[in-house]
């Protein structure tokens, strides 16, 4: 497991990548910065009991990221030294999380909005986006936001895709919260957002 972490943490940082689009840049559909929560009858056992924040919408798709599928922590300084930064400062653990089956060598850093770059994306009250590997040596050297949430991979739909589902009662959205995304023990997450869930989607 530890291999296998220290793998995709590798490929984050020497690929530099940014958040690929589901659409044109900027659009932003009505699911954006929403939670999609995954029904207890949910067709694909792949997906059961996720809770995903979603990312990006439009006409040509959609990309949300899972926060409740830990994969586990490591060392912020073997996370550095993976990618070739020796800081004798970077002290405490990353934990890291599978935000979806695609393409699982991208990283998606959700964070509190205490901390910003020019590729900073607000998503939701209380929760931003970045995807530059310079968050990661910040974190290490505690210059990093409060609240972060390191995932690698994402969730894709096509175009209709993901209307398709929700429309077969797949998914149900409920609001984003930063203390849902950031701090509530991950057992709990799929419970309480499943419990604030809107009806009728």
């Amino acid at each position: 497991m530890h291999r296998f972490i220290l793998c995709l943490v590798t490929a984050l940082c020497l690929s530099c990548p940014a958040a690929p689009a589901a659409g044109e840049k900027g659009a932003r559909g009505p699911l954006v910065g929403q939670l999609l929560v995954a029904s207890p009858s949910i067709g694909d056992p792949h997906f059961a009991g996720t809770v995903i924040l979603m990312v990006e919408q439009s006409p040509n798709g959609a990309l949300g990221i899972a926060i409740n599928r830990p994969l586990g922590d490591q060392s912020a300084t073997s996370v550095l030294d993976a990618i070739g930064i020796h800081d004798k400062k970077a002290s405490g653990m990353i934990r890291l999380f599978a935000g979806g089956p695609v393409e699982p060598q991208l990283g998606f850093i959700l964070h509190s909005p205490d901390y910003k770059t020019p590729d900073t994306q607000m998503l939701a009250k209380g929760i931003a986006l970045t995807t530059t590997p310079e968050i990661i040596h910040d974190i290490a050297r505690k210059k990093g936001p409060q609240q972060t949430l390191v995932a690698f991979g994402y969730v894709g739909w096509g175009p209709g895709q993901l209307d398709a589902e929700i429309a077969r009662h797949d998914w149900a959205s409920a609001p984003a919260d930063a203390t849902l995304v950031f701090v509530t023990e991950r057992g709990e997450v799929w419970r309480i957002a499943w419990g604030k869930r809107m009806i009728g989607l």
